[in-house]
């Protein structure tokens, strides 16, 4: 019998997003993955950006942080080396991550620092009335694009793999079992996860992205390889159809083992007498 159940991880905060938002699927499925792992509340922490998506640290009972635009990586980063053993998940919008937030991902990513970064895609700007975001797809009309967007959409998934993120995902909010599963294995990840989460905004989007959602994802097949990384691009090219499931994985040290081993060298070697070109100058 589980120790800990869905309940433990709900906070006394009700949630308030929109009737139909795609933010309640992702989080019941961060319960129930929370569940699955056993992870306890008091070691754990939410760190969220804001918008929509935003509120989702405060109906957490885990140590959680709401911090500015574009700027949930670096908090999380900080709260992961500031204790290896939490479970941190940071998570936000696109047009948080992927517009002003959009530098922090190349260096979570390469540096491989180990956190589970969940991204509420909804190719709209929801909490501020529906103007268009990176993932906003060409042509769509929106607050600030009214004529339709301009501009070709940015594809996450292909980008997070050629930043070399150790874990590249994409789930979809309607379907909780699938995306429990995607979660957890994220979050037992050593180092960068990435979730690219499809998450319909009903209210600025429509119900029509909820059914182009439905109908054009496809979970993964079982004989997938997700380490064959031109396997995995094609996949990411492919926008004509959005694979579910694991689509790049690759196993590497992440940056605070990296640090290890340059702190075992530092204690061992000493400083070094010449610092390369440093050494040329006179201060």
């Amino acid at each position: 019998m589980n120790k800990y159940t869905v309940k433990d991880y709900k906070s006394s905060a009700k949630p308030i997003w929109c009737p139909g938002c795609g933010d309640y699927g992702v989080l019941n499925s961060l319960y129930k993955a929370f569940e699955q792992l056993q992870i306890p509340p008091h070691k754990a922490a939410v760190i969220s950006g804001i918008g929509c998506s935003g509120r989702l640290s405060g109906y957490m009972n885990t140590y959680g942080f709401n911090g500015v635009h574009g700027r949930v990586l670096p908090v999380a980063t900080g709260v992961k080396m500031a204790n290896l053993e939490n479970t941190v998940i940071a998570v936000g919008g696109d047009g948080d991550g992927f517009s002003i937030g959009g530098g922090h991902i190349m260096h979570a990513a390469r540096k491989n620092i180990d956190i589970t970064y969940i991204v509420m895609d909804n190719g709209i700007y929801g909490l501020t009335k529906g103007q268009a975001s990176p993932t906003t797809p060409l042509g769509i009309p929106t607050k600030t694009t009214y004529y339709g967007n301009v501009g070709t959409t940015f594809n996450p998934i292909r980008t997070l793999i050629a930043y070399k993120a150790s874990f590249v995902a994409r789930i979809f909010s309607a379907n909780i079992k699938h995306s429990v599963d995607i979660i957890a294995q994220a979050i037992e990840h050593k180092g960068f996860s990435f979730i690219n989460a499809l998450s319909p905004c009903v209210t600025f989007r429509g119900k029509d992205q909820y059914d182009y959602f439905r109908n054009k994802s496809m979970i993964i097949p079982d004989d997938y390889d997700p380490t064959d990384e031109v396997k995995a691009f094609d996949y990411a090219n492919n926008e004509d159809t959005l694979e579910l499931g694991i689509i790049y994985k690759q196993n590497r040290p992440t940056y605070d083992e990296v640090l290890d081993t340059v702190r075992i060298k530092a204690k061992k070697e000493g400083v070094p007498s010449k610092l390369g070109l440093l050494h040329d100058f006179e201060v």
